[in-house]
């Protein structure tokens, strides 16, 4: 599986709701729409929230969606955004801008806190229809709002010329306005839109910190849950530059024409040319800091407080980029200590002191090795480790109500496949099925699936109450207190000293050391290293 393809969970395939169940109106700003009940959850799916991004609004901000009359059927979900690299494919359209609500069938006229999800793959794949929010809002009587954004080219494209507002951030702007859409509507599909939290795992994470630092978007969220991700983002002039070498490999390098030209392109023809413009996990889209939706980097923002203080819910994954270090399967003693050597130069002798290629007993320990390196140094975008627990204890210092975990499920199931003997550990993205109903779910062990039962708690019971400390299961201390939880399948849960996470990570070394995020994508990394191509 290519790295690209690890950031995307295509464990569940979108699918209509049966007929058979019975319909249910709500009113919008725009129409009413008619979805269905399935299961005690009324689904309403494919719901526009902004006009088609397509001809003249292709690299603009979102615009309204248009009126309609009548009832609109919403039992099927809206096109995925565009996102092969090699051409459109089925339920793939630049006519993406849809969302989808998930409400308990039987309401109070209480109106209920919602979960306004944001998903993952590296901004440059995924899709709302791949969350099912009716588990989470069925267990927590909580309303679940799932969306899709523009992605790629077509969402994080930065060009002169391309729009007056948003460029290299129409992803995220698209994001806003689904928000703005939340604000204005779920009161009618018995939503509180003054309890409305942002959640995202990966790029959705990532997505979740802009969103935290855009002034734009302040008042439109009360609470924030960020798994897997971390607060990076291209400046200005890095994403220009990487604007014109895609306006180059799509033909349209002239700068007088580049961004007629790329406008006159078929959609299909403009992904064909972005490869290179998606890349590897550390080459693809990120939003664009020094405009208007992002006039700080998310992480200076985070750091310097100038961000809007939320509750917040924030974790990773034991061991996240394990799987993405197997371009190292076959690497060398030498090989790995070359590789180390690359990357931290003249600091490599004391890290290689502390991630010694002869503790890794395996035919696997390059990869074994150099992963957890990696985990332990948050040097893939801060993600994980001791970087990604500083992150924390920066929020937690404006902010109470921070609480931090770590899924520790040393063998969750996984998707694709892996080389035989190798242990992926707790991978990135491994969480995703324990919270929603996906194709890897069905493999949960009794004992997982406790685990499982207890993490839809405490999400729901954060999303309602900003705090995930739930009744019955084990208590969640505030970061502040010193306290993280590290979710164990046959357990609820175990609070633990933040202490047990810094040396787990061995924190003290990282802390004093002085690096920066690695910015060499791991299999060209191990190219350079000298290791053969797997």
């Amino acid at each position: 599986m290519s790295l690209l393809a690890l950031l995307t969970v295509v464990s569940a395939t979108p699918a209509t709701v049966s007929a058979s169940h019975r319909s249910q109106t709500i009113p919008t700003d725009k129409g009413p729409v008619a979805g269905a009940t399935a299961g005690g959850v009324d689904q309403f799916l494919g719901i526009p929230y902004a006009a088609p991004p397509v001809g003249a609004r292709r690299w603009q901000p979102p615009a309204p969606a248009s009126a309609w009359s009548g009832v609109r059927p919403a039992t099927s979900y809206g096109s995925r955004c565009l996102q092969s690299a090699t051409g459109t494919g089925p339920g793939m359209s630049e006519d993406c801008l849809y969302l989808n609500v998930y409400t308990p069938a039987r309401r109070t006229n209480r109106p209920l806190p919602v979960m306004f999800w944001i998903h993952g793959g590296g901004f440059s794949s995924g899709s709302g229809d791949l969350y099912d929010g009716s588990q989470i809002a069925k267990a927590n009587n909580v309303v679940v709002v799932t969306i899709n954004y523009r992605l790629g080219v077509f969402g994080f494209l930065d060009m002169p010329g391309l729009s007056k507002q948003g460029a290299g951030n129409y992803g995220l702007l698209d994001q806003e306005a689904a928000l703005r859409w939340t604000q204005r509507n779920i009161g009618a599909f018995g939503g509180d839109a003054g309890r409305v939290t942002i959640a995202g795992e990966s790029a959705g994470g990532h997505s979740v910190c802009a969103l935290l630092a855009s002034p734009p978007a302040r008042g439109l969220y009360a609470g924030a849950i960020i798994q897997s991700g971390g607060c990076p983002s291209l400046t200005g002039a890095q994403a220009i530059a990487r604007g014109a070498n895609y306006a180059k490999a799509a033909g349209c390098s002239d700068r007088t024409t580049g961004v007629a030209c790329l406008r006159a392109k078929p959609a299909d023809q403009l992904l064909t040319a972005g490869s290179g413009f998606v890349g590897g996990i550390l080459s693809g889209p990120l939003p664009v800091s020094g405009g208007p939706e992002l006039p700080l980097a998310p992480s200076v923002a985070i750091r310097s407080g100038r961000y809007t203080h939320v509750p917040l819910l924030i974790g990773s994954t034991r061991d996240e980029v394990r799987q993405w270090a197997l371009p190292f399967a076959e690497a060398t003693k030498k090989q790995y200590e070359r590789a180390v050597r690359l990357e931290f130069g003249e600091r490599a002798d004391a890290v290689l002191a502390h991630y010694p290629y002869s503790s890794y007993g395996s035919r696997y320990a390059a990869t074994y090795a150099i992963s957890s390196l990696w985990d332990d140094s948050s040097v893939f975008y801060g993600l994980g480790g001791c970087q990604y627990q500083n992150l924390t204890a920066q929020f937690a210092a404006r902010q109470p109500r921070t609480y931090f975990y770590e899924f520790d499920d040393p063998h969750p199931p996984t998707t694709g496949t892996t080389p035989v003997g190798f242990d992926s550990g707790a991978p990135h993205a491994s969480e995703l099925a324990y919270l929603w109903p996906m194709a890897t779910r069905k493999l949960l062990t009794p004992e997982q699936q406790q685990l499982s039962s207890a993490m839809v708690r405490y999400w729901g019971t954060f999303v309602k109450h900003a705090n995930p400390t739930t009744a019955g299961q084990e208590t969640w201390p505030s970061y502040r207190s010193g306290k993280y939880m590290s979710l164990l399948p046959g357990e609820d849960g175990q609070a633990l000293k933040t202490e047990v996470f810094a040396a787990r990570h061995q924190c003290s070394f990282w802390n004093s050391t002085d690096y920066g995020w690695l910015t060499t994508n791991p299999d060209i990394l191990a190219k350079r290293a000298g290791v053969p191509a797997s």
